[in-house]
C-alpha cells in the first residue's frame, strides 16, 4: 500500500476544485493548473469535508507500477494545490567577473563569458525579476519552475576552478586545486 496515496489533500478556502473525468482542474484568482491522471488510479473530491482523496482498486494492489502511480498521482496534486496558493520559487546566482542577467521583455539575457550575448525565452505562467546578481523565477507550476531554472542554469553551469557560472543560491560547487607551478 501507497502510505503517501493513502493521505486525504486538504483544500484551503478560496481554492476551486474540479474533476471532469480523468481531468483535474485546481484553481485560484487567477491561476489555474489542470492535470490529466492515469485511468489505474480514482480521484474523489468530497464537497462538503474539502478534501480530495485518490485511491486504487483492490486487484491492483499488487502491482507495483499502479501503487507508483497511485503515490504520484496525489503528489502531482498536492503541488497544484500548493503552486495555486503560494507559488513555487527558484533562485538563482550569477557569479563572475562581467557575468550579468537582464529580463528584456519576454526574454532573459545573460552574458556569461561568451562572445554573444545568450537570450532564453521565459514561458507564459512563469515570472522572472532579476536583482544584482540574483535571478528569481516564480511560477504556479512546480514543473515548469524547475525546468525553467535548469535550463537557465545548463547555459553556463559553474565551473570547478574559479567558481564562475550560474548555480542555485545555496548549491556547493566543488572546488578543485588546479595545476602548480614550480619544481
Amino acid at each position: 500500500m501507497s502510505r503517501l496515496g493513502k493521505k486525504p489533500i486538504e483544500i484551503p478556502s478560496g481554492v476551486n476544485v474540479s474533476i471532469n473525468g480523468r481531468k483535474i482542474s485546481v484553481s485560484k484568482g487567477d491561476s489555474t493548473l489542470e492535470f490529466e491522471h492515469r485511468s489505474d488510479v480514482q480521484v474523489n473530491w468530497d464537497e462538503s469535508e474539502k478534501r480530495v482523496t485518490v485511491s486504487i482498486d483492490e486487484k491492483d494492489a499488487k502491482n507495483r507500477t499502479v501503487r507508483a502511480y497511485w503515490g504520484l498521482t496525489r503528489a502531482l496534486i498536492a503541488n497544484m494545490v500548493v503552486g495555486v496558493t503560494k507559488g513555487y520559487e527558484k533562485k538563482l546566482d550569477v557569479v563572475g567577473v562581467g557575468y550579468t542577467a537582464q529580463v528584456q521583455g519576454q526574454k532573459i539575457a545573460l552574458k556569461v563569458g561568451f562572445a554573444n550575448t545568450i537570450e532564453v525565452a521565459i514561458p507564459m505562467g512563469i515570472s522572472v525579476d532579476v536583482t544584482q546578481s540574483i535571478v528569481t523565477i516564480k511560477g504556479a507550476d512546480k514543473q515548469a519552475v524547475g525546468q525553467f531554472a535548469a535550463m537557465v542554469r545548463s547555459k553556463r553551469k559553474p565551473e570547478p576552478y574559479n567558481g564562475k557560472g550560474i548555480r542555485y543560491v545555496g548549491e556547493a560547487v566543488r572546488r578543485k586545486q588546479g595545476k602548480a607551478f614550480g619544481a
